[in-house]
């Protein structure tokens, strides 16, 4: 089927179709509304972000309601307060003919009195996301006992976010015989077992393979060093100066962090996460949609409402914990018919995922080199070229012309270009000309240090400390604590190596006195915490490393008793009179739950000799 007449749409959604401009269904759409306009059933529908899955629910729920009735007869789930304004909206202008429909939306972080009046109003159609559903379900604010049809949209991220007893708990005051539609870009064991529980013979539909990536879309990951990972970002935004792109971060704080960052440094970028008021977010979205913002740095929740066609990039700052939400993530960009990239920052300890997330899209990475200085400022100049080229002519300079041409009256063409154009071309290259190659050479080692090299020229500490595995810790969660108590960066620790009774880890050398210094007497659930230097250069060992005889038992007490060369260290005079005289110290009584913020900027150049972006206000 090429057209929307042939869905079997009424004339009223046919004529909002044309308004909205849509020529073709997408797959989906062909796949889908014909199935649910013929018959009632349950459907699970699989198809990418960007592929038109809210109109493929969205016109068949309402040519089925009545409009006529003020009883709630469709519910339509969302995971994000964004994603629900965005359905409300889209079904609001497929319906603009529908006299009488009314499509209220359920969220958090606004009035639940103003929603729970609307609803009162005659809501025919219901867009909520979880939690705030469920509240107004127990204050019986709302009513969904006699709905005809549910929609859950995003089904796999809902459940990655943690509503599934959200979601049951709502649909269990919703009819037995009502039609389900669950809509996904992946298809987990939890949405699939969802299906099962909720769901009676659904019938299946796919768009590609299931969580398969859109063919729009290339996929490339640039490796480099953990610690160079924000330099490597900001190089690659440099090498592309029309960049229009997404940035994905794992937690609320490193977006934020990444966004004050590319800020501070010129660039034309926001910040998009749980933490901002909904006031904020509508801001940072408004200035996205009006390209006021090249780069939106967003957690994967924040993001699930982002619905611009014209992303150029998606960039993955970080992977994400859950190798599925990279389809999510990729596809942000490649919509509505256009070509996008996704990129993928990694260090070598990272690299493995990406053949498991190419085994997930079923498409293959490039491996590319960031871009090196030279490439930069060769773009940087062809760009400003080519504005310069095609910016059209203000005539009102022409009564300034006169003081101009005399001010260059003794400069030749070429020499008046070669000035004009260095104007843009000696910011990046002053900046860029010393700079170091940030790639690195790939390979398929399982150390979790960010591909640094730990041979005799190395420029890392390596330390043993005496708490491990029995102590409740793996190797990400001694990271953390270790990142929190010495309120480090996520990458200055590394290479951290978990064993049953005790553990080793490294951070630069430059960050060892700060190191010994803080964990002299310090107290974690009673005992104290031992972190002394250690010889073992990165190779993981079964044992103790480097030759010391001190005596595993006093260790794994939680002993003190040092070597010479932690003395030499930092640590000096007897430990008994160390630790009588510093027993009222603050460190001592530290909380291993203290939480703290991440003081250090991620970027490792932020000095005034950087070149300044220009931001677009357009």
């Amino acid at each position: 089927m090429s057209t929307f007449q042939e869905l079997g749409l009424n004339e009223d959604l046919l004529k909002a179709i044309t308004d909205l401009g849509f020529e073709k269904p997408s797959e989906v759409q062909q796949k889908a509304i014909p199935l649910l306009l013929e018959e009632e059933k349950d459907l699970v529908a699989l198809a990418q972000t960007g592929t038109g899955k809210t109109a493929a629910f969205g016109f068949p729920m309402l040519q089925k309601i009545d409009i006529d009735s003020r009883t709630t007869q469709g519910l339509i789930l969302s995971p994000t307060r964004e994603l629900c304004l965005q359905i409300t909206n889209e079904l609001k202008l497929y319906g603009k003919y529908c006299k009488g429909l009314n499509v209220t939306a359920i969220y958090g972080g606004a009035s639940i009195s103003d929603q729970a009046r609307q609803v009162k109003r005659g809501a025919q159609i219901i867009v909520a996301t979880p939690g705030r559903m469920k509240d107004m379900i127990s204050r019986n604010m709302v009513d969904i006992s006699k709905i005809q049809y549910s929609v859950l949209d995003e089904a796999d991220e809902m459940l990655n976010m943690g509503f599934y007893e959200d979601i049951t708990d709502i649909l269990s005051h919703t009819p037995e015989d009502k039609s389900t539609w669950l809509f996904s870009a992946t298809m987990p064991k939890e949405v699939s077992n969802i299906a099962k529980k909720f769901m009676f013979d659904p019938t299946e539909i796919t768009v590609g393979n299931k969580n398969e990536s859109t063919s729009n879309v290339s996929h490339e990951y640039y490796l480099v060093n953990a610690r160079d990972r924000y330099q490597a970002l900001k190089r690659l935004a440099d090498a592309n100066p029309d960049i229009f792109s997404v940035i994905f971060c794992r937690t609320k704080r490193d977006t934020q962090k990444v966004a004050e960052n590319l800020i501070e440094d010129g660039y034309s970028a926001g910040a998009l996460h749980g933490d901002l008021s909904q006031n904020q977010r509508d801001l940072v979205m408004k200035s996205f949609r009006n390209k006021q913002i090249q780069m939106l740095v967003a957690t994967d929740v924040a993001a699930r409402g982002i619905d611009v066609d014209d992303i150029t990039h998606v960039i993955n700052y970080q992977l994400p914990d859950e190798i599925e939400t990279y389809t999510h993530r990729s596809g942000r960009t490649g919509r509505a018919g256009k070509t996008g990239v996704s990129m993928v920052i990694v260090s070598k300890s990272e690299v493995r995922k990406i053949k498991s997330i190419e085994r997930i899209i079923k498409k293959q990475f490039d491996k590319k080199e960031i871009p090196s200085s030279e490439n930069i400022v060769e773009v940087q100049l062809m760009s400003l070229a080519n504005k310069i080229h095609t910016t059209e002519t203000n005539h009102e300079i022409d009564k300034h012309l006169e003081n101009i041409n005399e001010l260059f009256a003794d400069t030749e063409k070429e020499e008046l270009i070669k000035k004009f154009f260095s104007v843009e071309f000696n910011r990046f290259f002053n900046y860029y000309q010393k700079s170091k190659d940030l790639s690195v050479v790939d390979s398929r080692g399982s150390d979790r240090d960010g591909g640094r090299d730990y041979g005799k020229q190395s420029n890392d500490s390596r330390y043993f400390i005496n708490v491990g595995k029995k102590d409740g810790f793996d190797w990400m969660k001694l990271k953390d604590f270790l990142k929190e108590q010495l309120e480090l960066g996520r990458d200055d620790v590394f290479k951290v190596d978990v064993k049953e009774s005790f553990s080793f880890f490294n951070t630069e050398k430059t960050l060892q006195e700060k190191v010994l210094a803080f964990f002299t007497d310090f107290k974690h659930e009673g005992r104290f915490v031992n972190v002394e230097v250690s010889e073992d250069k990165g190779r993981s060992r079964g044992g103790r490393s480097g030759g010391r005889n001190r005596g595993g038992n006093d260790r794994r007490s939680g002993g003190r008793n040092r070597s010479s060369d932690r003395r030499s260290s930092g640590g000096s005079g007897n430990r008994s009179d160390r630790r009588s005289r510093r027993s009222d110290d603050s460190r001592s009584d530290r909380k291993f739950n203290d939480s703290r913020g991440d003081r250090r900027s991620e970027s490792s150049g932020s000095g005034s000799d950087r070149p300044r972006r220009s931001r677009r206000r357009d």
